[in-house]
């Protein structure tokens, strides 16, 4: 985990991304204990409260869950909630202004697939 912070985005936003990244790059698995809020702090030395804010919310999510004294763990189908949740902003932040973009300009589906699959083998 790179300790430095992006400027633009809240802080508390950037360690939740974080914590669901390593979850769903399995750094992180289901059941196993994720990093203390103490830890947190210490590591990025940032307010205890901006932390918590962060992982709270994964919390409320059921990413995360705690179990009193001893800490904070993943909790079962985290990864599978979290990779659903990414694929459904990626439909919407991508995919759809694509496809609207192809119709304006003409491309057929089968085009559009092509383009695509062009750019996949260009990696």
């Amino acid at each position: 985990m790179s300790k430095l912070l992006d400027q633009d985005k809240p802080i508390y936003l950037q360690i939740r991304e974080r914590i669901e990244d390593q979850i769903v790059n399995e750094q992180l698995k289901e059941g196993e204990q994720a990093p203390s809020t103490n830890q947190l702090v210490s590591f990025y030395k940032i307010n205890h409260a901006t932390v918590s804010k962060g992982v709270n919310q994964l919390v409320e999510e059921g990413i995360l869950f705690k179990k009193r004294g001893i800490g904070m763990f993943v909790a079962d189908g985290a990864r599978e909630k979290l990779v659903q949740k990414r694929k459904d902003a990626f439909l919407d932040n991508y995919v759809v202004g694509l496809v609207q973009e192809a119709k304006k300009l003409g491309i057929t589906m089968q085009e559009l697939v092509e383009l695509i699959k062009s750019c996949k083998g260009s990696e």
